[in-house]
């Protein structure tokens, strides 16, 4: 039967995050108890009123078809965002498409504008599904390496080394997953700059804007962009809102670009679920209160995590700026992430993501996420330190 499936399928691998997750889990069915670091969700509960909201769309009949391009009152909620907190004008009639979570925001936009052949410049360590959408385009990710040496920001000399011909677009993701850095305005200015310069597009996912640190500001390069017709801006509800669930995402781009966005959309699932864009609109227009307590927590959360996770001989990590991740270099182990992840796993009890799973730039490195509770992390962080040293 394998013979029957086709390339773009059969070359795409699974994410080693849920690889250890299923692992962990049947683990668990046989009674074990395991501390998860591995899963890259909110362990709040989505706020009452946005759940409250969704209960009243059902009650009210928010049940039957959406637009295509999703509820005009959710779009219209998501471009006063955007103006209000982005500085991004968006037309919510023309401009905006809501979708099925970030990522299928991303899948959209990219079989939009990837033809077969075509090469996307993707920083790594970076999120492993970027890959994954180029090559189901059919295009050829490029990687461009993020390294400590530089602050895990993007090198000018780097991204003009890996422009050719075949480039059409190159991704962002700031705040990162899995590094936690943030880009800079003047970081993003170089991007447009590179990006006007060999006339690719930019997708920019900012599903991390609302969770960040120490001051740090989030910049949207459509919205510092000299040409803004060439970024495409993807985000979502699942981490600011902790509404991972609801798989309700959105796409921000030119007319055009949209209109065909909504294309695919149609064919591939009509719209996003109705009575849960009832909620994002409560998410987006109600109290953002629960969500700023969330991030709070995070920080909190991080200042432990750093400080424990440093004390393990053979780690070492940098505070992150964004996200609720920490990324940690095992180099001094010299032992392959996975592997580490897997002895982890069944001697610490504690389940990771192996730094490989975000491309060969992650080798040598670890992804903790702290979306866990306090109590959570010391106790998982004390069995490693006992663990390793066994190791």
């Amino acid at each position: 039967m394998k013979k029957y499936l086709t390339q773009r399928v059969s070359g795409v691998r699974p994410f080693l995050g849920r690889v250890m997750f299923d692992k962990a889990k049947a683990l668990e069915h046989k009674g074990e108890r395991l501390i998860h670091f591995e899963i890259g969700e909110p362990d709040f509960e989505t706020p009452q009123h946005v759940k409250d909201a969704a209960k009243r769309a059902i009650d009210e009949g928010y049940t039957h078809y959406a637009p295509n391009a999703g509820l005009l009152e959710l779009r219209e909620a998501i471009s006063e965002k955007l103006a209000k907190d982005n500085g991004i004008k968006a037309d919510p009639a023309t401009q905006i498409c809501v979708t099925v979570g970030s990522v299928e925001a991303a899948f959209l936009a990219i079989m939009c504008t990837i033809e077969p052949g075509d090469q996307v410049l993707i920083p790594e360590p970076g999120y492993y599904a970027y890959r994954n959408c180029v090559e189901f385009a059919g295009g050829k990710p490029v990687s461009i390496p993020l390294t400590k040496e530089t602050d895990f920001r993007l090198d000018p000399e780097e991204l003009e080394k890996s422009a050719t011909p075949k480039c059409r677009m190159i991704v962002l993701n700031s705040p990162s997953n899995p590094i936690g850095s943030v880009f800079t305005k003047s970081d993003l200015e170089t991007v447009d700059e590179f990006a006007r310069k060999h006339d690719i597009f930019v997708l920019a996912d900012e599903i991390y804007e609302k969770i960040i640190y120490d001051g740090y500001r989030h910049w949207s390069i459509a919205a510092l962009s000299k040409d803004p017709d060439r970024v495409i801006t993807v985000n979502g509800f699942s981490k600011a809102y902790a509404m991972t669930g609801w798989r309700i995402g959105y796409v921000v781009a030119s007319k055009i670009l949209v209109s065909e966005i909504v294309k695919i959309q149609q064919s591939a699932v009509s719209s996003a679920t109705t009575f849960a864009q009832k909620g994002a609109v409560e998410a987006l227009r109600g109290p953002q209160e629960p969500m700023i307590k969330m991030v709070e927590e995070f920080s909190r959360r991080r200042e432990v995590i750093i400080e424990r996770l440093n004390e393990v001989k053979g780690f070492s990590v940098a505070k992150p700026r964004g996200a609720f991740y920490a990324f940690v270099n095992i180099e001094k182990l010299k032992m392959p992430s996975q592997e580490l992840c897997e002895y982890l796993l069944n001697e610490a009890k504690v389940v990771t993501t192996p730094g490989i799973a975000f491309g060969q730039g992650g080798e040598g490195y670890v992804r903790f996420s702290y979306a866990t509770s306090i109590e959570n992390i010391i106790e998982g962080l004390d069995s490693i330190k006992k663990t390793m040293r066994n190791l």
